[in-house]
């Protein structure tokens, strides 16, 4: 089969029927959830439908995992930059900040997730690796299986796509 294949519906259908299982399981197993497995599981599919047109037959199983470890990469990641902005949060509510400046900073904070939810997956995977669990370029080069340069390069392009987005807030 070629990868126009998995537009047609019977063939997109078997391909739901024949991995939808194993794909919610792998997904149950690192959520501990059943509910977000599910719910992420459907957006792998929906994301398979959106791009079928680009995925060959041959590599749908391991698109379709490699798009379900991303999205839970990325909800746990934002779990953490929401955990860490709450013990922030907590920690300036002791402080002698006014309600204005708190807001502000609220404010800010959801323009920064929001224009990191906007990169590209490789681009967000990069700048996550690198900005907040503060890994050097190397180390993120070895963990993606690619070049520093790369590295460098989709850090430079996630900076310039935030900042734009932000604006002069």
């Amino acid at each position: 089969m070629n990868h126009k294949d998995i537009c047609k519906e019977k063939v997109f259908e078997k391909v739901y029927f024949e991995y939808a299982k194993d794909l919610k399981r792998f997904l149950y197993l690192k959520f501990q959830d059943l509910e977000t497995a599910e719910d992420v599981m459907q957006d792998t599919f929906l994301k398979l439908w959106k791009n079928c047109h680009k995925v060959s037959f041959e590599k749908v199983k391991s698109y379709l995992f490699t798009l379900a470890n991303n999205a839970f990469l990325d909800i746990k990641k934002h779990e953490k930059v929401v955990r860490k902005h709450r013990e922030n949060n907590n920690f300036s509510h002791s402080t002698s900040e006014s309600p204005e400046y708190l807001m502000i900073e609220e404010e800010f904070l959801k323009k920064i997730e929001k224009a990191i939810e906007n990169l590209t997956d490789k681009q967000r995977a990069v700048f996550i690796l690198g900005k907040i669990e503060k890994k050097k370029y190397k180390e993120i080069a070895a963990e993606l299986g690619i070049s520093i340069k790369a590295v460098e390069k989709r850090m430079v392009s996630a900076l310039a796509k935030i900042r734009e987005e932000i604006g002069h807030f």
